[in-house]
């Protein structure tokens, strides 16, 4: 199983504001390839705006502190924002962190649409996304 660094997602109540800051100031992208599919039936239906380095992406997203209740869940990665890591074996990860007595939650494909997403805190309570690409 094997962990890449694929996005940081930054809550913001600016969407917008923050998207022209990122592209301006610090001279990022605007990202328009390899795009999660936002389904927003599903509990979050916020904004998001994209940027990338040319290697990681930054997220932008609506925050929404009732993003858990709505969503059936007990963790929020849209309350604080979360880093996030892609995998090739989520299944694999899931077991390595149970073995580690990590508990995380199992959003499956209730915000993207092709992905299975997890979550869990470190030990300092910053969200953690961890996250397949599913065929």
């Amino acid at each position: 199983m094997k962990l890449t660094l694929h996005h940081i997602n930054l809550s913001t109540d600016k969407v917008e504001e923050m998207d022209v800051f990122y592209r301006d100031v610090l001279g990022l992208a605007r990202e328009t390839d390899g795009l999660p599919k936002l389904d927003k039936t599903k509990g979050y239906d916020g904004d998001v705006a994209f940027v990338t380095d040319g290697a990681v992406q930054t997220h932008l997203a609506k925050k929404d502190v009732h993003a858990a209740f709505k969503t059936g869940s007990h963790l929020n990665p849209l309350s604080r924002g979360h880093i996030a890591y892609r995998t090739d074996d989520l299944a694999a990860f899931k077991a390595h962190l149970e073995e580690q007595g990590i508990p995380y939650a199992d959003w499956g494909h209730t915000a993207v649409a092709g992905w299975a997403q997890i979550f869990f805190y470190d030990p300092d309570g910053n969200v953690i996304e961890v996250h397949q690409v599913m065929e």
